[in-house]
């Protein structure tokens, strides 16, 4: 058993340690930067008029610059360690089951979905916000989307694949930090599309046009310097550029707005994908997401440095010393859009392809950081044949461990089990254990149990209907449209189903008669199941139907005091506790 606490604390106390020698090595650089601006300023005002400043001054500014960009590089580096402290102070929290101040990702759950509103999936205390770890905003979407992919498959690649990342757990934080050293504020989706989309406006010439154009520039002044050539031509030359320049930008200034706005989205996904490049990996999965990032002959990395690098100068025409000589003698905003252009018709439509192989990179660190924090969990062995799943000391990964009482459950293909039990005895908290185990091997994570074996099975619930004054639809209705969509999958193919009480919405008569019915359906369908009830009636379907079992969970009266053991056990539940509940909280006599 790994000691998850030791280890988080010392990545912690080993950032901090590095942070401390990064903050004293900031403060050397300021003083240094400002020393030698200092003695620059004194070395103009003393060597004015000696052949010394000519030597001084281009040393002195080159040692300037110099401090200049270390000290921009140190900072940047004291900012990537903060991160990494708090990537660790975060981990320590949610050891101690203090997650709820995390992202909840509610903005990504379906009210119509197949499971995600009845496992709690999404929203406070969530799965979501438990075991997310994603950085990227694309990467939130790709984690929430493998969560609610209810189709089951390639589960033993995604196996591998989580196996693999858990063994990383330094350089799964260090991508991490990497990823957070900024956050754009447009999505990768909005860049590609516009990239997609782009319809290009300069013409063809202004790749080959304007160098000649600058060159025959320089020709010019010279020629006019030695007395050659008039002034004057110059001076036309010069309108001549501003003119064609001037014909091509107002479009120009408005690429250049979109440029800069996709360009800090850009840079980000570069360091990433530079990060990803200089890794190996073993796994099918991994290396398939590294091949989407791959372009014949050439780095993605350089590529996207290639882009950052043109649309840095083309930002530069709005500079005055640009705007008022390299316009008119270079027709410089010409050639650079036409060069930012010509990426994008080159690499436009791969844009969009590596920004997803990224998100899926950051989504499958999260898992493989969920499997890393959770030793005790169990990656399923992968089965074909009758039996669905079993395992031993199986619970919701949710509950704290020291409160989790575990159970060993098993179900077989065409098997439907009948669980009753007292209120609050754990009937519904274990089968959104079951659900959520389901859902978790699904993705290829490990999950809470011991000896698990699992044949891949898509999952279908009904534990949650509501009504809806906006749709004008009743409780009753909400669920029976519930249970309509469940028999019509099932006709698709086979699911596993989880029912809570169904039929809630009509008087126990009815309900009886009708959940009695709708479960016969789902047996004689050969569907798989559970479904929790207090309604003991519905046990005897145990008696007509051989493919249905029974199981309860208990409660007992001990000393005056209401007892749960909370153990999934054979048989009817024959102790029910609302009447005793009433009594003691003085609601009846």
């Amino acid at each position: 058993m790994k000691d998850l606490k030791g280890f988080y604390t010392s990545q912690r106390k080993k950032h901090q340690q590095e942070l401390q020698q990064v903050k004293k090595r900031l403060g050397l650089l300021a003083t240094l930067r400002l020393s030698v601006f200092v003695a620059l300023a004194l070395g103009i005002y003393f060597l004015w008029g000696s052949s010394l400043l000519f030597v001084a001054l281009p040393l002195g500014i080159a040692l300037f610059l110099f401090l200049v960009t270390r000290f921009s590089n140190v900072k940047r580096h004291k900012e990537y360690l903060q991160r990494l402290i708090e990537i660790n102070e975060t981990e320590l929290d949610i050891l101690t089951r203090k997650f709820h101040h995390l992202p909840d990702g509610k903005e990504f759950l379906e009210p119509d979905h197949p499971y995600a509103q009845d496992l709690d999936l999404f929203g406070r205390g969530s799965f979501y916000q438990y075991a997310n770890r994603t950085v990227l905003m694309q990467g939130r979407e790709v984690f929430s989307s493998l969560l609610l992919d209810g189709y089951p498959k390639d589960v033993a690649q995604k196996q591998v694949a989580i196996q693999e990342l858990a063994q990383l757990p330094e350089w799964r934080q260090h991508f991490s930090a990497l990823a957070g050293e900024t956050q754009p504020k447009i999505s990768p989706d909005v860049v590609s599309d516009w990239m997609k989309n782009h319809k290009s406006f300069m013409p063809k010439w202004a790749g080959i046009v304007p160098p000649i154009f600058a060159l025959l520039s320089i020709v010019l002044i010279t020629l006019a310097f030695l007395g050659w050539v008039p002034e004057s031509l110059i001076i036309f030359w010069y309108v001549l550029g501003v003119g064609i320049v001037g014909r091509y930008a107002k479009k120009i200034i408005a690429f250049t707005a979109r440029v800069s706005e996709a360009q800090e989205t850009i840079q980000q996904h570069q360091r990433l994908i530079s990060e990803l490049e200089e890794h190996t990996f073993n796994s099918e999965l991994l290396r398939e997401l590294q091949k989407k990032l791959e372009v014949k002959g050439e780095k993605t990395s350089k590529i996207l440095r290639h882009f950052s690098q043109s649309t840095t100068m083309l930002e530069q025409q709005f500079n005055l010393i640009v705007s008022f000589f390299a316009q008119g003698l270079g027709l410089y905003s010409v050639y650079y859009a036409h060069s930012v252009e010509s990426w994008i018709s080159t690499y436009g439509e791969a844009v969009g392809s590596w920004f997803l192989a990224i998100a899926q990179f950051d989504a499958y660190i999260s898992l493989g950081t969920y499997a890393f924090n959770h030793p005790d969990h169990t990656y399923p062995s992968l089965i074909a044949g009758d039996m669905v799943l079993t395992g031993k000391q199986v619970g919701h990964p949710l509950v704290d461990p020291e409160k989790n009482v575990l159970n060993d459950f098993e179900i077989g293909k065409g098997r439907f089990c009948i669980v009753t039990g007292a209120n609050m005895a754990g009937k519904s908290t274990f089968l959104r254990a079951v659900g959520l185990q389901i859902v978790m091997a699904n993705m290829g994570l490990p999950i809470k149990g011991e000896e698990v074996q699992y044949n891949p099975v898509r999952l279908l619930t009904s534990m949650r209907s509501s009504d809806s004054l906006a749709d004008e639809t009743s409780y009753f209705y909400a669920e029976l449209k519930r249970l309509k969509y469940i028999v019509e999958e099932l006709e698709k193919e086979d699911c596993f189903v989880i029912l809570d009480e169904i039929l809630k919405g009509t008087n126990s008569v009815d309900k009886a008669e009708g959940s009695k019915k709708f479960v016969a359906r789902l047996v004689k369908n050969r569907s798989t199941g559970m479904v929790a009830t207090h309604d003991l009636s519905l046990c005897a379907l145990a008696d007509e139907l051989p493919e249905v079992e029974n199981r309860y969970f208990d409660a007992q009266i001990v000393n005056g005091e209401l007892f749960f053991d909370y153990k999934f056990k054979e048989g009817i539940c024959q102790n029910m506790n609302a009447s005793f509940l009433l009594k003691n909280m003085g609601i009846v006599d």
